[in-house]
């Protein structure tokens, strides 16, 4: 039986063939194409061979994967666009393969300066969140680097920590609770790394930090808010809240709120996204109070379907209509079974809704009041 990963893709293509090329330049002259019959035969024939069959969905897809690398040659890539994909593919495919063998274990990514002291309060507070989540059964996901980084493996030990390391000229080897371990994956590509870093997480946590750390905080704001990524929460928290210039996040909150927010450039439901936490404590309470009853959620087509670990009574269902219509392109929300497209998680019950593809903080309120609700059989 296939492991069931309590982190799933939230829009899941339909087909992985773009919708057209007409933006590319015309092929170059070739021995054959790439989609030619007998090309596309032999590469079945490979499938039957390595994975025993060709007509499952995930051999079609390893099928597509083939015939896209072949394309590249009468593209006439030149060598160092060959490389870049050719090694993205493999870390991608090797990172995957670690982090598989922890289908079922929830994670956190952490996320911080790498030159934060270890007597910093930012640094002692990171190793207590991370040691709280541990205790809660979560595992810790980090850089593998020094300062926040390290707190983040100190706290829950080597066991219960994954290290995601990127190759830098100026920067040390892995930090002592990672270097050596069998979860301690190296990348060389920064945007196959954060891939990594948000594609298996189901919380983000961010410490203070500098250009990389708030890079890594505004990308997966953005991932989220545009639905491009599935819904985590995400929350920021400091232990120096009392030095020099105030909280790090409170400062940074009034930034997004005054230029960002009162330009128009981002939405008022756009603050349910983050939730800057007061201590260690309430940032793993906040976390796994995420997950009191929301499971995860995927679209089919427009659908939005959020899978909960308890039924709802109709009454609540009613109270979501009315609090969360402007979410609704059609029809209403309702609460039903799985959808024969689905293939994950079956035994779980259902809130869907067409949804307008658009308010994305709003659908983290949606969450929040799901969880408001105490269970029919609670």
């Amino acid at each position: 039986m296939a492991k069931e990963h309590n982190r799933v893709e939230l829009d899941p293509p339909s087909s992985t063939q773009p919708k057209n090329e007409l933006a590319a330049p015309p092929e170059q002259a070739q021995v054959r194409r790439a989609d030619d019959g007998e090309v596309q035969d032999r590469i079945c024939e490979l499938l039957d061979m390595v994975a025993g069959t060709s007509e499952s969905y995930d051999a079609k897809l390893i099928g597509e994967l083939i015939t896209a690398g072949l394309k590249l040659i009468p593209d006439g890539r030149d060598t160092g666009e060959l490389k870049l994909m050719t090694a993205a593919m493999k870390e991608l495919r090797y990172a995957y393969r670690v982090f598989g063998e922890y289908p079922n274990v929830h994670k956190v990514t952490i996320f911080g300066s790498a030159r934060t002291p270890e007597d910093h309060p930012d640094y002692l507070s990171a190793v207590e969140f991370s040691k709280l989540m541990a205790e809660a059964g979560w595992m810790s996901i980090t850089g593998a680097g020094n300062g926040i980084m390290k707190a983040g493996h100190e706290g829950p030990g080597r066991e219960a920590s994954f290290g995601v390391a990127i190759h830098l000229p100026f920067e040390t080897s892995a930090n002592e609770y990672i270097v050596g371990d069998e979860k301690l994956i190296n990348f060389r590509y920064f945007f196959t790394r954060k891939l990594m870093f948000l594609s298996q997480a189901e919380a983000v946590v961010c410490y203070p930090g500098g250009f990389g750390t708030l890079d890594e905080t505004f990308e997966t704001l953005t991932l989220i808010q545009t639905g491009k990524a599935s819904m985590v929460p995400i929350v920021f928290i400091d232990g120096d809240r009392e030095g020099q210039n105030g909280s790090y996040w409170e400062g940074w909150d009034r930034y997004v709120r005054q230029q960002l927010a009162g330009r128009g450039w981002i939405s008022e439901e756009d603050f349910h996204l983050y939730y800057i936490a007061k201590d260690p404590q309430d940032a793993a309470d906040h976390v796994i109070n995420f997950y009191k009853n929301y499971h995860s959620s995927r679209y089919v087509r427009d659908d939005l379907i959020i899978r909960i670990n308890k039924k709802l009574r109709e009454e609540d269902i009613a109270i979501l209509n009315d609090e969360f219509s402007v979410l609704v392109k059609t029809g209403k929300i309702v609460q039903c079974e799985a959808y024969p497209q689905e293939r994950d998680h079956l035994d779980l019950p259902r809130i869907v809704f067409t949804h307008t593809r658009y308010k994305f903080g709003l659908v983290r309120a949606f969450i929040d009041r799901i969880n408001s609700f105490d269970a029919p059989d609670a």
